[in-house]
């Protein structure tokens, strides 16, 4: 099961960008391009025939765009990963693809190698967010106060989703111990004292709004 390649689907109403990832990701052995695809309904018209793990989705599409498109192939298949293609790297842009369920948020311009990180780390169970994406939300993340540290950031993200120290210890490969001394310190750097107050200072931020509230 583990060596079947990762079914991909490309979906980008510009042709260039949807067959240059397809590209770059066909020079990959474990990686399968099932399809490139011009907009969100013909997604969801091929969902259950190509049934692909991840999707590759373009933000802004005419028609039915990639936020509508992710929520109602998450409605149908909810082990979708899906990965937010996008030239935007605003907080707003990045929040509102992540409450709506996307995995991931990888901007245009990133080198190719990213495209296939992001795809294996999505693959992993993880969320992953390019730097450029990742750096649009440190404002948010340090709200003016003490800043958090990136470490902080990715665990206070984690937090959010209502994952408890254990499964952040082993998403980022880590100790319980180490997760539990993070989440004091930025407690304590946001003046927060309870995890339902980190989940509803990181949706007030926009970061992961709407996440887990459905």
């Amino acid at each position: 099961m583990t060596d079947s390649p990762t079914r991909v689907v490309v979906v980008d109403d510009h042709p260039l960008v949807a067959e240059g990832i397809e590209a770059i990701l066909e020079g990959y052995d474990d990686i399968d391009v099932l399809a490139t695809l011009s907009d969100g309904q013909e997604m969801i018209d091929q969902l259950d025939t190509l049934s692909p793990d991840v999707i590759m989705m373009d933000l802004n599409m005419p028609g039915i765009g990639g936020l509508s498109a992710t929520e109602m192939i998450l409605e149908r298949r909810p082990a979708t990963r899906i990965i937010m293609l996008s030239m935007h790297d605003s907080p707003e842009y990045i929040s509102s693809a992540l409450s709506h369920g996307a995995r991931g948020y990888v901007l245009k311009d990133v080198p190719t190698d990213e495209i296939k990180r992001a795809i294996d780390t999505v693959m992993r169970g993880e969320r992953y967010l390019c730097n450029g994406a990742e750096g649009a939300l440190r404002p948010i993340l340090s709200g003016g106060r003490e800043q958090l540290t990136n470490r902080e950031q990715t665990i206070l993200l984690q937090l959010a989703q209502g994952r408890s120290n254990k499964e952040v210890a082993q998403i980022l490969d880590i100790s319980v111990r180490t997760v539990e001394t993070h989440r004091k310190n930025i407690k304590r750097k946001l003046g927060i004292s309870s995890t339902a107050g980190l989940t509803r200072y990181a949706l007030e931020h926009g970061v992961l709004q709407g996440s887990g509230l459905s």
